[in-house]
């Protein structure tokens, strides 16, 4: 299962990442997001384990307090379609940003 982590203080790593959830189990793979440009992290991420053991991971680090943040951890969801490419401004196609400013 892919859960994501929202919240997450932007000096946290990935190694860190696997090793607050390794506790309920292997972490198959850990991913902070990072800003193209910039490289810094966005302040989420995501894991991805075992469905058993995500399920209880979930459970029980949703809404807990990290380096003084308070998680929010979820089973990921998918991008639908109207989110991968809809980064505002004009489109190759000449529509315009779906932004209400």
């Amino acid at each position: 299962m892919n859960i994501y982590i929202g919240n997450l203080p932007f000096e946290t790593n990935e190694q860190e990442l696997t090793e607050l959830f390794a506790e309920f189990g292997e972490v198959s793979s850990a991913k902070i997001i990072t800003d193209r440009e910039s490289g810094r992290s966005r302040g989420f991420g995501f894991v991805e384990m075992n469905d058993d053991v995500a399920k209880k991971a979930i459970e029980e680090l949703n809404g807990v307090e990290y380096k003084g943040f308070q998680l929010t951890v979820n089973e990921a969801r998918e991008k639908r379609d109207d989110q991968r490419n809809n980064r505002g401004g004009y489109n190759r196609y000449g529509g315009g940003s779906r932004r209400n400013y």
